[in-house]
């Protein structure tokens, strides 16, 4: 299959950009896996995520960390620059962006394994850091007798605090 063949169908990438005003999940766009039989990571770095406080109207600043173990098929990165825009406009808790995104990711890609980390900057002297995850049912090729589910539950339960905030250290 040529370069063409894999990229034909993508909108976004390339392209001239319209930036979203709002709320828009429907920019997202997927391509083919081309080593669907590997577990391999990927990690989506966002370092100018904003989204509004849904009190206040204020700006909300992140660095959103995505990473993933992708089945059949993988999220383009242009399109997820302009979905992740379109939160500008949109007035969410911390927490909820950040499971939104999951869910989002998780029902177009339907990846084996997906987390997504927001580092929030500080606003009243507190910073948050929401962490979420997700794995599908499907036995871990790398573990015997372990699913990806049991994989997001022991990654969620032993992710150290160290590990939050090293990854966070830049906004301090």
């Amino acid at each position: 299959m040529s370069h063409d063949d894999h990229t034909k169908h993508l909108n976004a990438l390339g392209r001239n950009t319209d930036y979203p005003d709002s709320y828009d999940p429907s920019a997202l766009e997927v391509f083919d896996n081309r080593h669907p039989d590997r577990d391999f990571w990927t990690l989506l770095e966002c370092v100018e995520f904003t989204s509004l406080c849904p009190i206040t109207g204020q700006p909300d600043w992140a660095t959103v960390l995505i990473r993933y173990i992708a089945g059949t098929k993988m999220v383009e990165s242009k399109s997820l620059k302009l979905y992740l825009h379109s939160f500008r406009n949109r007035g969410d808790f911390h927490e909820d962006v950040i499971n939104i995104i999951l869910n989002d990711l998780r029902d177009l890609m339907q990846p084996r394994y997906i987390e997504v980390l927001g580092i929030f900057h500080p606003r009243g002297g507190i910073a948050i850091h929401p962490f979420v995850n997700w794995g599908c049912d499907l036995p871990r090729r790398d573990a015997s007798g372990e699913t990806y589910a049991d994989f997001a539950r022991q990654r969620r339960d032993g992710q150290l605090l160290s590990e939050t905030l090293q990854l966070g250290k830049h906004l301090r």
